[in-house]
């Protein structure tokens, strides 16, 4: 049974080989933070962190995972759920559904570990592919502007 590193905690999965990484997380380890919601990697609900880059876990299969790898999800993003992403997105009252927040949180996370800067056109082609059915793109860009100047100020972050 392969041995996986999540959220900085040690699980064992007993899944088949080509399950999708999304499938391990939501339904054997119950991490439900992870959503689905096109299983074609396109709308980024799934996304999670591997090693530190956003991935589609739903495009991930189980097999591909070694087990040194360490992957993060929502739930492990800050043990106290204050990642400057997660404190600007409260701010800025960025859901409205809510479903694609998580993808939209980890992809937003990942952008900022690489460029705690960018310029607005930067956090666009940053967030492109993670799709939001409510549209609050505008909100989404203002809370990663918002997050950027949080990690600036010295928050922790991840």
């Amino acid at each position: 049974m392969p041995q996986l590193s999540i959220n900085g905690q040690s699980f064992f999965a007993d899944a088949p080989p080509d399950t999708p990484l999304l499938w391990v997380l939501r339904e054997d380890l119950r991490l439900t933070g992870t959503k689905f919601g096109c299983g074609l990697g396109v709308c980024g609900s799934c996304t999670v962190h591997i090693n530190g880059e956003a991935v589609r876990s739903c495009m991930v299969q189980f097999k591909d995972v070694s087990e040194n790898a360490m992957i993060t999800t929502i739930e492990g993003l800050h043990p106290s759920n204050t990642h400057a992403v997660q404190q600007a997105w409260i701010e800025h009252q960025v859901p409205q559904c809510g479903y694609c927040q998580s993808g939209q949180i980890m992809q937003a996370a990942a952008l900022l570990a690489k460029n705690p800067k960018p310029s607005e056109q930067e956090i666009v082609e940053g967030m492109n592919g993670n799709l939001c059915r409510c549209a609050t793109y505008s909100r989404i860009v203002g809370a990663v502007k918002r997050a950027s100047e949080i990690i600036g100020e010295g928050a922790k972050h991840v």
